[in-house]
């Protein structure tokens, strides 16, 4: 029951951050895409950029900032979903592509672009 209430809520998360790039000017493309490598929560286009978001959520700080939530096994696994995403609807090697966070602190949202380097 606990994994479904969570699901759920991780869902409405998704909706949320989803409607707040929005918002901000992204034009949401995907959510959720799975591949055997792992999920990514949303994928959009910010101007030049195909970005690939990942939707972290903490209902307050006591453990830590949702940012620090995200791994490096997470940002690995991202990578190659990405990779995949970008094979699978044949974007060419020279698409510009960038990881972004959408972090939800309460009720607060804000986007960190460039979340991550990737190796």
């Amino acid at each position: 029951m606990k994994k479904e209430s969570n699901r759920k809520l991780g869902f409405e998360k998704e909706k949320l951050a989803g409607e707040y790039l929005r918002n901000m000017g992204y034009k949401i493309l995907a959510y959720n895409f799975y591949s055997r490598y792992g999920e990514i929560d949303i994928v959009a286009k910010d101007g030049a950029y195909l970005t690939f978001v990942e939707v972290k959520y903490r209902s307050s700080d006591k453990n830590g900032l949702p940012e620090e939530s995200i791994s490096r096994r997470k940002i690995n696994r991202l990578v190659k979903t990405a990779q995949f995403f970008l094979l699978k609807h044949g974007y060419p090697e020279e698409t510009a592509c960038r990881f972004d966070a959408v972090v939800i602190l309460g009720k607060e949202c804000r986007v960190i672009q460039d979340a991550f380097e990737v190796f």
